[in-house]
């Protein structure tokens, strides 16, 4: 035992204070079917937040899981840097690239999250999963990794400091839906001629293909998690219409100059679950080079016509999301949106350009808002890890 563990607190191996699933069910018969299944996808990076929960019949779900009981803390066991971990709130199941580890009596379940989700078991798992491709936890993995467990009021006190904190990120989140709900009456309203009877004064209706006269395919190469290779967006970085570069891979071989990302570039997901496909984005320079994966393609636009936000906007309203899943076939379990069928459905459109622009940048108002509300929950969930690696050192809190 370290001397310099405060009083009451232990050294302990985590499957000594946790069990590890045993056995695997069959998503298809009941219950199961018509519980969530939780996989790696649906776990935010770093936050431990889920993002969405669905059935395993909706995610057409078939290979063994692993059962999920309220009070589990799951853990992705693939690519574990990414410190995917979430508190089970539900009766259900995960996918079998995850851990459903259950405290048993002497861990709290907060406690064992907020050490997953650290910084030291971070490093560790770093360091043990990457002998394979895909760098993966084991079980033996598990069984080697020892942590200090502080004692059960110490525990209490920690989850309690750590509660307070994420309180103040619900309020921040919570903020940040109602601005989504406002900018949604906003696209709503101001594309109303999509759902339109009679075309209004000042638009036009015609296929996209008379604005869209063309479509480029992303590359088909095999990517992997070296950054020295060139940034590639698959279709899990297009969410709200922007490009999200948390879980990026990349392409280690020369790019061609024409699969690489310019400014203004739309970018449409056109195949996977339903869930994906039709997820659409902009690309904004984020990065100083950049290419795409061959699950997107990228949309090119006539911008004397159609400028490039508009076209976005257009792609994410909720009626053409719709249009776009009814023209969507199936194969080999996979739905896929021919970009060629796509550039058939009819736009709605101002003629003006100075029209787009105004519904565009009454948009980007909200996105602007919604970018701060973004940030200060940034700020408050660094301050959250940083606090929460602290208490689990066993530091005290001053307050002067």
């Amino acid at each position: 035992m370290s001397a310099d563990l405060p009083l009451g607190w232990s050294e302990r191996k985590l499957t000594d204070v946790v069990a590890l699933p045993t056995g695997q069910v069959d998503p298809q018969v009941l219950p199961y079917r018509e519980q969530p299944l939780l996989a790696p996808d649906h776990i935010e990076s770093t936050t431990g937040r889920i993002i969405e929960l669905k059935t395993a019949d909706s995610q057409r779900a078939s290979s063994g899981k692993y059962v999920v009981r309220p009070g589990d803390v799951v853990l992705s066991k693939i690519r574990p840097s990414l410190r995917k971990v979430a508190i089970a709130q539900f009766a259900g199941t995960c996918s079998a690239d995850m851990y459903p580890l259950r405290p048993k009596v002497g861990l709290l379940p907060e406690v064992l999250h907020a050490v997953l989700l650290g910084e030291r078991f971070s490093l560790f798992a770093e360091s043990v999963s990457g002998r394979t491709g895909i760098p993966k936890l084991n079980r033996d993995d598990l069984a080697s990794y020892v942590f200090r467990l502080p004692s059960e009021p110490e525990q209490r006190r920690i989850a309690e400091i750590l509660d307070a904190i994420t309180e103040s990120e619900r309020a921040v989140e919570a903020a940040i839906y109602k601005l989504r709900a406002l900018r949604r009456g906003i696209l709503l309203d101001g594309m109303a001629a999509i759902t339109a009877s009679e075309t209004p004064d000042g638009w036009e209706r015609l296929p996209l293909k008379e604005v869209v006269p063309s479509v480029d395919y992303g590359i088909s190469v095999a990517l992997n998690d070296d950054s020295r290779g060139v940034a590639t967006l698959r279709m899990n970085n297009l969410r709200d219409g922007r490009p999200y570069l948390n879980e990026l891979r990349y392409c280690p071989q020369k790019v061609h100059p024409k699969h690489l990302l310019r400014m203004d570039d739309v970018l449409f997901n056109r195949t996977n679950s339903i869930d994906h496909v039709g997820r659409s984005g902009i690309w904004r320079g984020e990065l100083e080079e950049a290419t795409f994966a061959s699950y997107l393609v990228r949309l090119n636009p006539d911008v004397e016509r159609v400028i490039p936000q508009f076209l976005v906007e257009w792609l994410l309203h909720p009626v053409i999301r719709q249009r776009v899943r009814a023209i969507a076939t199936v194969a080999v379990q996979q739905v896929n949106v021919n970009p060629t069928r796509l550039r058939e459905l009819y736009i709605d459109l101002p003629t003006d350009l100075g029209e787009q622009k105004k519904l565009v940048a009454s948009l980007e108002v909200c996105d602007r808002r919604i970018a701060t509300e973004k940030e200060s929950l940034g700020k408050l969930r660094v301050v959250k890890r940083g606090l929460a690696d602290a208490l689990l050192n066993g530091k005290r809190l001053v307050c002067e």
